[in-house]
């Protein structure tokens, strides 16, 4: 079987740009020579007493047409994104029920003490409890910079 050899794309696009900028001179070229020959036979067919109406329009048509430069673009100012401010997390130990409510938090030496709550609400109620360790944002902070 034989291998098809990858094509660079890079240069085929430069290829391609080369021939639209050749292909965009000869149309302007060929655009103003058609435009001159409209208004020598413009200016020919008019008759003599309709100079002036035929001068007005003969104006519009002898005045260039100017193409229109494309608006450089100016840079665009790059966005200012706030940071999120990263709220301080503690870590907790907590007993959950089988609905996945929260029963009861601990701190995070204190796992024994969670487990042991698990463990009696476990037998007591005869209902599924573990515990899983949480993340909670520390509030005391925030009371502090309040006061």
């Amino acid at each position: 079987m034989a291998r098809k050899r990858t094509q660079n794309y890079r240069e085929l696009r430069a290829d391609f740009e080369e021939e639209e900028v050749a292909g965009d001179e000869e149309e302007g070229d060929e655009d103003e020579d058609e435009e001159e020959d409209e208004e020598e036979e413009g200016d020919e067919s008019a008759p003599e007493g309709d100079a002036e109406e035929g001068g007005e329009e003969g104006d519009d048509e002898e005045a260039p047409k100017k193409k229109k430069k494309p608006k450089a673009k100016q840079k665009a100012k790059p966005k200012r994104t706030r940071v999120a401010k990263v709220a301080r997390m503690r870590v907790m130990w907590a007993v959950f029920n089988n609905s996945n409510q929260k029963v009861a938090a601990y701190d995070y030496p204190q796992k024994a003490d969670a487990e042991a709550h698990a463990a009696r609400l476990t037998a007591d109620k005869k209902s599924t409890h573990f515990v899983q360790v949480i993340k909670e944002p520390i509030e005391e902070l925030k009371e502090a910079k309040e006061k």
